[in-house]
Order: structure tokens, then sequence, then C-alpha cells
């Protein structure tokens, strides 16, 4: 499990690809700090398993599932991407619950200076919007934001200084594509009342009874 509040900036060395998969190679310091091979990292908010590390950087496999749902397939040697360890027992809950299982992905339709923070905007399709709440958590390539209005097809979010520089978002613009995973209580919610029994409405017995035996 993650929290969204990303821990620095690395730098993919290099891809290794399949036909459906890809070997990942990361530049990465903060991260390497404890990190062990087994080891969960989120990568643009994609949960992977580091497989190797050396002293400057680590491995993980992307598989054909991963590629299809997330951006990762886009990525070239030079990109930056989002990390984040998983989080210990004894870590501060700084952002929300997140997975590392992607959702989709969305697309950044707009950018708007407001003050010191920038409105972002970004579509995305019907089945993800759903779970987006105004107020509510999402995370967006693996950050923690919190939503600040809902449309029919897109999603928006003010952004702080500090939270744009100590993430890739500060290097987005319009057009860039965003991984998304939603709220997973609100999945969960539906879940439940998706699936809760169907209770039939039954007549009340006693009141049929009077009215019929003209009570």
């Amino acid at each position: 499990m993650f929290t969204g509040i990303v821990e620095e900036i690395g730098t993919i060395r290099s891809i290794r690809r399949g036909t459906h998969s890809a070997v990942l190679c990361i530049d990465a310091t903060e991260v390497l700090t404890d990190l062990r091979p087994g080891d969960s990292v989120a990568v643009n908010g994609v949960c992977l398993t580091a497989t190797g590390k050396s002293a400057d950087s680590f491995t993980a496999d992307a598989m054909h599932e991963t590629l299809r749902r997330s951006t990762l397939g886009a990525l070239t040697p030079g990109s930056r991407v989002n990390l984040e360890r998983a989080m210990p027992p004894n870590g501060r809950f700084g952002g929300h619950i997140v997975s590392g299982h992607i959702d989709g992905t969305g697309t950044i339709i707009s950018l708007r200076q407001d003050g010191i923070a920038v409105w972002f905007t970004v579509r995305a399709a019907p089945e993800l919007l759903r779970f987006v709440v105004e107020k509510g958590s999402v995370a967006i390539d693996g950050i923690s934001l919190t939503v600040a209005g809902v449309t029919a097809d897109t999603f928006s979010l003010s952004v702080i200084p500090h939270t744009a520089g100590a993430t890739i978002l500060s290097e987005k613009i319009p057009g860039s594509e965003v991984n998304l995973e939603t709220d997973i209580l609100g999945k969960y919610v539906e879940k439940l009342l998706r699936s809760a029994p169907q209770v039939a409405h039954k007549p009340d017995i006693s009141r049929e009874f009077l009215l019929k035996n003209g009570f």
C-alpha cells in the first residue's frame, strides 16, 4: 500500500522490451535506502516489484496488463518518473490509500494559473469518473490529490507549488496522458451495493387482514 506522497523523481536509465512486457532500469537515490529485491515501488503510481538493485538504480518488470492500463509503455530512456516506496507500518499517512493498481489513464486538457496554485483539468472515461467526487481523493501518476470539481467528462484539481515541484506534474502540458487511480473505498462501496440481495417488498399482512374483514 502507498499514500500518494512522492518521495523523489527518478529517471528511466533503460528499457528492455519484450513482446508484451518490459524491464525498466530506473536511476534513483532516496528509494534505494532500504530497498530489497521483492519490495514494492510505485512508479508513476504503478505498483512494481523491484527485481534488482545497484548503488544508484533498481530494476522492475512490467507485464502486459500493466503496460495496457498505464502510461508506462510510453516511457523512454531519460523519462522522469514519480517514485514512492510502500508505506511502512510506522509511517505517516500523509495522503490517502493508494494501491498502485491503475484504473486507467486520463488526459490533461488545460492548465490555469490561480495565484500560487495551478488548476489542472483532466478528461477521463465515464467508468473512472463515477468514482471521482468533489473533495474526494484521486491519484494522478501516483500523487495524492484532492478533487476540486467534477463535470460529465472531466475533473479539476488545484495544485500547490510544492506538489508540482516535487513531482513530474510540473512537466505536464495540455495533451499529456497520466495514470489514474480512483478512491478504492468508493469502488468497494459500489461493489457491496451492487451485490447486495434485493429484498422484495412484502405487504403488510396485518393491515390487509383488517381491511378484508371490515375492521
